[in-house]
């Protein structure tokens, strides 16, 4: 026995999200020295079938078609909410309310009053919480947050930002609960929550929007193969002016229909001295541009992911062999038990997840009022 005290987890949602949770969190008790001997308790989905398929598969103890039972399991600890937009508030609230600490996906919910309302909630019972951003969790990113706050590239005057990827391409893919106008939105609220929170993280905070949306698709089929045709009330893309609180200014974009994109999580950031390139497609390199190199060989330069820029030791002692997307849960699940451990907030927690979809909001409103919208502040 280690010795140390046992943390229990409980999984809602057995999907492609979910799955990487669970992922995330037996590799990081492979290679980080977690403060906890982490214990896979139960996982819930909607089917019993389904959840006793990932139990199995995942490494829990057990399985449950209600997941209203891991919420009075004594064993476990974290609930870890991987379902549909719509749901987090409802589990999340609930988890709360049991003292359970609280991992979910993003986006944190639809509206920012109920972000608030969760925000409010998981502060007043002192729990630990944790929003899924993440890509902010890369090697590469905390090196590009290193150079910017080290001043290396000098003050930070533009910055472009997007995620593009091609899953909702087709037109006559069904219609689904992303496409729900209840879930809260479209590509920005889905997909463009990852951009605004990179920008936010690396850049500061955003004050104020100027945005438009597209339906590119109108309508689809209510199943696959169907004539029978629902319309489509949210957006395949929204592109957005931002300022933002430094004095920097720029422009990000989210796109689902982006065809022959498959993870375009990229950010270009301009200093007075140099400058940052990343594409999430080539997530273990980053490229640098510094004003102050010789002008006869002044060009672009690839870092490489490498033991020296952690966590990447953790994984690798080699640089160049690279890191992959279950690594960054894996890094993300170590901060979350590293601040249960603590008592300290992860940078990503619910705060940052309403801070988030305060910028969502904002830029909706100013898509339907064409005029540039202010991000509120409490």
């Amino acid at each position: 026995m280690s010795g140390k005290r046992r943390i229990g987890v409980g999984l809602i949602g057995t999907g492609f999200m979910g799955k990487a949770h669970a992922l995330g969190f037996t590799i990081a008790a492979r290679v980080f020295d977690l403060p906890f001997e982490l214990d896979l308790v139960s996982v819930a989905d909607v089917s019993l079938d389904g959840a006793e398929k990932a139990r199995r598969n995942l490494g829990f103890r057990k399985a449950t078609a209600d997941w209203r039972e891991l919420l009075t399991d004594p064993d476990i600890d974290i609930i870890d909410i991987t379902t549909p937009n719509l749901l987090h508030k409802e589990m999340a609230l609930a988890a709360i309310a049991h003292g359970k600490h609280v991992y979910c996906e993003k986006p944190l919910a639809p509206t920012v009053a109920e972000c608030a309302e969760m925000v409010a909630a998981a502060e007043k019972a002192g729990v630990v919480t944790q929003v899924g951003f993440n890509y902010l969790k890369n090697p590469m990113i905390f090196l590009a947050k290193d150079l910017i706050e080290s001043g290396e590239i000098g003050e930070i005057r533009s910055v472009r930002g997007i995620h593009a990827e091609d899953f909702m391409m087709d037109a006559s893919a069904p219609w689904s609960w992303r496409l729900d106008p209840k879930s809260g939105g479209g590509a920005l609220a889905d997909i463009g929550s990852h951009i605004i929170a990179s920008l936010r993280h690396l850049v500061g905070p955003i004050t104020s929007v100027l945005a438009e949306t597209i339906i590119q698709v109108p309508e689809r089929p209510i199943a696959r193969g169907s004539s029978e045709m629902r319309a489509v009330e949210v957006d395949d893309i929204t592109r957005a002016f931002v300022r933002f609180e430094s004095g920097a200014t720029g422009s990000f974009e989210a796109n689902w229909s982006a065809t022959g994109r498959k993870m375009q999580h990229d950010f270009e950031i301009y200093g007075s001295r140099g400058s940052i390139v990343f594409t999430q497609e080539r997530m273990n390199e980053l490229k640098v541009w510094f004003a102050g190199d010789d002008i006869r060989s002044r060009g672009y330069r690839t870092i490489w992911a490498g033991p020296e820029h952690p966590p990447y030791d953790a994984f690798c002692v080699a640089p160049g062999h690279q890191i992959g997307f279950n690594d960054l849960k894996a890094i993300e699940a170590n901060e979350f038990l590293q601040a249960i451990a603590t008592g300290s907030k992860p940078g990503t927690d619910f705060r940052e997840g309403y801070e988030v979809q305060k910028v969502v909001s904002a830029t909706y409103q100013s898509a339907r009022t064409n005029e540039w919208v202010p991000i509120g502040k409490d």
